[in-house]
Order: structure tokens, then sequence, then C-alpha cells
């Protein structure tokens, strides 16, 4: 065929469209049929040859020989003078063969091929990209940042399609900018304006599952399960792992050499720390774990109200509950417990580090009374008012505070 415009055209969807060769065939094959129906009112005695390598095709079209004044239907038969001007040997009877050029269809018509193949190559696109993400949701893809917003950020994969990873997904120190590359979990694929939408995620718990998965054999061969991740994205996970083989140690299979295996994820992860714990089905036990690295006392379960009462010695609440809460919350988080930490108050010496007051006593003020050897209530408490002043040099108005918020601490345990 002549027109070269359209050849090219069709050259240049071949190749840089991620659609697959029958497909593509089909879509051309639909596209011209199509004008040759406008044009000859059926489209049945034609041939369309699509040549996807060099990114051409032909229309072919059949008649049958009649005689020169029987013609009755003159898209289905040709009459005989035609015909030997086709091929001088042609005679009646016969079905002769005649190629159609583009430039037969008319400039407009060939025009309005283009737009309609190129919207159809789009649409196709788009659904090869929705059936391609939706298959992947779950697995870690890498993009390249192409450009950074507010609320997202975007990324090209591969081929060139766009992901997005909104700013809800990241994780809080995450700091981007354009031509970083960029893991992160496929969380799911919408159709927004009839373009499919591929959300990213870096802060889902399956982000961390997925990693640990790539990271560590034994989760990816099924010879251990991760049963339960609770995630502070960036600040700390934790992560209940089970194997059902006796000679494999699932903790430590999971941490590695070293930490050789969980140190490259915590850096993925903006240094986010990680406990790994065994998973039991002892609810006690499960708890225990869940709140390393402290040392629990004695526990009472409310396994209808999920609610645990745990005692500890004072030295370990602060472990328990970890900085600003997070330990305890998380270990809630992978139980399903409320769990609520108590001071195990049988201990004639009982004592309270100075640390767990820093949400009623001002954190310079602890390190200051830190700095003349107080490190706890008592040992505050042992000094009188006149002899902390002079050896903190701090307002009296501050250490009456202070004495009156640690005499009321132990004013309540003593209740």
């Amino acid at each position: 065929m002549n027109s070269q415009g359209l050849v090219d055209s069709f050259s240049e969807f071949k190749d840089f469209k991620n659609i697959d060769r029958p497909t593509m065939m089909k879509v051309l094959e639909d596209v011209f049929r199509t004008l040759l129906r406008k044009k000859y009112g059926s489209d049945e005695n034609f041939d369309v040859i699509v040549n996807t390598e060099k990114g051409d095709l032909e229309i072919w079209r059949r008649r049958n020989i009649v005689e020169d004044l029987a013609v009755e239907d003159s898209n289905t038969q040709i009459p005989l003078s035609e015909a030997i001007k086709l091929e001088p040997d042609y005679s009646v009877g016969e079905e002769a063969i005649e190629e159609i050029t583009f430039e037969s269809f008319g400039r407009r018509a060939i025009l309005t091929a283009k737009q309609t193949l190129a919207s159809r190559v789009a649409e196709l696109e788009k659904d090869e990209l929705f059936k391609k993400y939706q298959d992947r949701v779950g697995e870690i893809v890498t993009g390249e940042v192409y450009q950074v917003w507010k609320k997202e950020t975007l990324l090209l994969d591969d081929e060139g399609n766009e992901l997005v990873l909104p700013k809800t997904e990241q994780i809080p120190s995450d700091f981007f900018k354009k031509g970083d590359t960029v893991r992160a979990v496929v969380k799911g694929v919408d159709m927004k304006n009839n373009t499919p939408l591929v959300i990213l995620s870096r802060s889902d718990n399956l982000f961390l599952s997925k990693l640990l998965e790539q990271e560590v054999p034994e989760i990816f061969d099924g010879l251990i399960t991760i049963k339960r991740i609770a995630r502070e994205p960036g600040e700390r996970a934790k992560v209940a792992v089970e194997s059902y083989d006796d000679r494999i140690d699932p903790v430590g299979a999971c941490v590695g050499m070293k930490g050789s295996r969980i140190h490259g994820i915590v850096r993925e992860l903006r240094n986010e720390n990680i406990d790994i714990i065994n998973y039991t089905n002892n609810t006690q036990l499960f708890i225990t774990r869940s709140l390393t690295p402290s040392k629990i006392s004695s526990m009472e379960i409310d396994d209808e109200k999920k609610h645990a009462f745990v005692y500890l010695k004072p030295d370990q609440v602060s472990l328990a509950i970890g900085k600003g809460g997070l330990n305890i919350k998380l270990a809630s988080k992978i139980t399903g417990f409320t769990i609520d930490v108590f001071r195990d108050v049988q201990d004639e010496e009982y004592d309270i580090d100075l640390e767990e007051f820093s949400d009623e006593i001002d954190d310079w003020i602890i390190d200051t009374l830190k700095g003349i050897g107080c490190d706890t209530a008592k040992s505050v408490l042992e000094l009188n008012r006149e002899e902390l002043v002079r050896r903190s040099d701090l307002e009296e108005e501050t250490i009456n505070e202070v004495l009156r918020i640690l005499k009321s601490e132990f004013d309540e345990a003593a209740k």
C-alpha cells in the first residue's frame, strides 16, 4: 500500500505500545474493515493481511468475473473487461483478486482511520496496564521517581507506566527527588476517569512481609510462616513468625547471622526497628513475647473482653511501654488484646526511674537531677528541699513541683 503516513503510524504503534502481536493485528484489521464497510457496504469479500514485523498491511478484494452486461452487484462481481485489465488471462467464472490502495479511501477516511487506531490502541494499553498490575497486587515493584508533589509521588516503571505512591502510603521519613529508585508494594489498581491508577505503598504491612520473603529463603519456601505483623512505619515493627519444622529456629532465620538478613530491611524502612518474635497459640506466652524486651512478673487475662493486665517490676515498666508508648501499642496490635501495665509494688524496695515521669516533668529537669546522682524517685525524695536546690541549682518552685509529683505517685501506690 502506498500511503507511507499510515504505514509509519502503524510502525510507531508496533514499536512503542505494550500490546501483544495477535491483539494488535486484530485491532488493525477491525479498523480497516470498518473503513471497507463504510465505503463498499460490506467487508465479506475482502482480505486484510497485517504484517506486524514490517509494520505494514495489505487489503485484497475478491470478486467473481461475469460478462460485461451481467453485473448485478458491483461489490461482489466484476465485468470481464475490467478483470482482464488486472490480469489478461482472466475468464468468466473465475475469481479476480485486486489490491485496494490507501488512496482509494480518500484523505479524510485515512485520517479518521489513524485517529481510530490511536484511540483503540490507547484503550488497549490501559486495559493491558490494568490487567498487568491487577495480577501483581501484593508484589514488590521498583520505579524511578518522575515527579514529587505534596500529596503523592509519581514513579515510572521499566516500561514507562505511571505508578502513584501517595503521601499516606509513604514512611514518614521518606524523602524522594527526581531520578531516585524506589521500592514499594502494589497495594491496588483503580480505574479513575477510565484510566488505570496503580497505587503503591511503603507503609503497608504487606511491604514488610514481602521484604522478609525476599530476604529470608525459608519464608519464600514456606518453611517459615509470617503469622502477624504490627507496624508504626519508620519507627518500629513487630513480626510474629512460626516454623512447622522443629529443626528451624524461625527468629534466628529471619534475623540472620549477626543480623545480616534483617539489616537490609531495616535500612529500606528508614531504620525501622524490627522485633521478630515466635508465634504461639498460648495467649499469655504470646503477650509476654510481644512485650519484649521487658520481663513480666505476672499477668491476668480476660479472654472474653480481650484485655490483659500485666504486672512488672518498676524498672521494667518503661521498657514494656516503650518510647512514646510505642512498644505496648504494637504489642496490643499484634496480640489483639488491650494491654494495661502495672507496677508490681509487692517488692519492699519499690522505686521508680525518673524517666517514667517524662510526661509530667520536663526532660531537662530530669537530666539536671540525674546530673547530681538522682536517677530514681526515691533518690530525689531522700534529699531535703534545700539540698536539692543547692545541688541542682534549680528554682525552689521547680523543686517543690517535682517533689509533689513524686510523692503523689508513691501515695497512689500505697493505697
